[in-house]
């Protein structure tokens, strides 16, 4: 067996990160002027599938139990950031469902942040026995990860035969009122070929496709920019079996490109990461299933926040101010695509020259150890 590793990115102290030509504000900004309303939560390394561009074949390595947030822990981060202008909540994994307490997590949050939307990606593998539990306890919505509605396909790209099992999940979701149910596709040269039936398939059943550029994130880092199937490779694969209309994003700040599917209302949208980068309007933030905040997706520099959730002190007020400081400082470092800054060198930059628009810095973490 391979030994496979979470990844080591740089972790700062619990310290604040330098703050120099911060405005004094609360909200969570960076040095370009985006703010941070989004914020993403992985809550476990652990996932049911073993999908070829996100994780190796035998699974990340565990976590320690004590190493994860507690359900409390979460939902204090939560209301840190609820207060610091969060109106986002999604929770990712690995798999989320995989935590037995993620209906005490979503209760905790609710309760935190009574405010945000709270949602979740998931494979939807045993999402059919859990709705109604996760509904009560405040989760709003859904967000499904499925590649393909072949079933050998499926079984090749996820190492897994439980199509069907997923199925199952997206139709609770829908009938448990999640709605919308969004859809998230890898493009891949292996799916464009299925990629029209999959369409189809969400349009049938009333769920909101959005396929995704893939970028690398891959646990084996074999990631090739010659082999990207671009947006508009797939636009050309799709219209020539649907009338495609632009309408363009909900707002500035969503990764989505949007288009009516034969006139609407169903559409389909097109995550173009790598071709179409969107960096520029990022308002996202995110809490690794060990308590650092990482301002980037790509950004190898987390900072520490369980420690300064379990230090001892008097009350939660000295310790919470900490957390802010820490939060917003991290946040204030945050590069400006990519994991890199604007015209800084960097050797290790995938794709092209740290300058380029599609480079992107090597992330020392797979998308399966971050949370997506």
């Amino acid at each position: 067996m391979t030994a496979v590793a979470l990844g080591l990115p740089r972790v700062r102290p619990a310290g604040p990160p330098g703050t120099l030509g911060r405005p004094d504000t609360d909200a969570l900004i960076d040095r370009y002027g985006r703010v941070a309303h989004d914020l993403r939560v992985s809550v476990t390394e652990k996932c049911s599938l073993r999908c070829t561009y996100c994780m190796p074949a035998e699974g990340l390595p565990a976590i320690p139990r004590h190493d994860l947030l507690t359900p409390a822990e979460i939902g204090r981060l939560v209301g840190i950031g609820y207060r610091l202008g969060i109106r986002d909540v999604r929770f990712t994994g690995g798999e989320p469902l995989m935590r037995a307490d993620l209906a005490e997590i979503v209760r905790h949050t609710r309760a935190a942040a009574p405010g945000v939307r709270i949602s979740m990606t998931t494979n939807a593998i045993g999402l059919d026995k859990r709705v109604r539990e996760l509904v009560e306890a405040g989760l709003d919505r859904v967000n499904v990860s499925l590649d393909t509605v072949d079933r050998a396909h499926f079984a090749d790209l996820t190492r897994r035969d439980r199509l069907p099992q997923v199925l199952a999940g997206i139709q609770a979701a829908l009938g448990a009122g999640l709605s919308p149910v969004k859809l998230n596709a890898v493009l891949m040269p292996e799916t464009l070929a299925g990629a029209t039936d999959l369409l189809a398939w969400a349009v049938e059943h009333g769920c909101r496709l959005r396929f995704i550029e893939q970028m690398p994130l891959d646990a084996d880092q074999s990631w090739a920019r010659d082999q990207l199937v671009s947006a508009q490779r797939l636009l050309d694969v799709l219209g020539a079996r649907f009338g495609l209309t632009p309408v363009g994003r909900e707002d500035p700040s969503a990764p989505a490109e949007e288009w009516a599917v034969d006139g609407g209302p169903a559409t389909v949208g097109i995550i173009a990461s790598v071709t179409r980068s969107f960096c520029g309007d990022c308002d996202r933030t995110r809490l690794t299933a060990e308590g650092t905040v990482r301002s980037c997706l790509f950004g190898n520099e987390e900072v520490d926040l369980r420690a300064l959730l379990r230090t001892e002190a008097p009350d939660h007020a000295a310790s919470d101010a900490a957390i802010v400081a820490a939060w917003q400082g991290a946040m204030w470092a945050k590069p400006f695509a990519h994991g890199l800054d604007r015209r800084a060198p960097d050797a290790g930059a995938v794709g092209g020259a740290a300058d380029d628009p599609e480079a992107f810095a090597r992330t020392e973490r797979s998308m399966g150890a971050i949370g997506g």
